[in-house]
């Protein structure tokens, strides 16, 4: 009875343990852009961090950061174009980054999705606008 009791003790402490730290995907499974989140999380999360798909692949220091660190998505804004450019051509530096990670209209659902989710953490910035001389 005691063997029986503590084991379901341990079994109950794993699986709480097991749920400490992660996170799913907080993107609807009816939103257009959960696919997308999926394929981030499964083929991008290692190298870059996104909050929405629990992704933390990005370095939080230059003390720790190694060469396969990729963006912070969280502060990092992307649009549609700029996503698909990285995704055919491997990032903007093409060191690091493989080549169509994802291809046709999963390329297209990851860019949709990072152009949705990406920079909400960004700094806002005031701005002010130039008029630049034509003289």
């Amino acid at each position: 009875m005691r063997v029986a009791a503590t084991t379901m003790v341990l079994f109950a402490c794993a699986a709480v343990l097991g749920a400490c730290g992660s996170q799913g995907i907080k993107v609807a499974k009816t939103s257009p852009y959960h696919h997308g989140a999926v394929l981030f999380r499964d083929h991008c999360s290692g190298c870059h961090t996104l909050s929405v798909v629990g992704a933390q692949g990005s370095a939080t220091s230059i003390a720790n950061r190694v060469k396969t660190n990729g963006p912070n998505f969280n502060i990092r804004k992307e649009n549609v174009e700029q996503a698909l450019y990285a995704i055919r051509n491997g990032g903007f530096s093409g060191a690091i980054m493989p080549e169509n990670i994802v291809v046709g209209p999963n390329a297209q659902a990851v860019a949709s999705f990072l152009a949705r989710y990406s920079g909400v953490q960004a700094q806002k910035v005031p701005s002010t606008n130039i008029t630049l001389s034509t003289k």
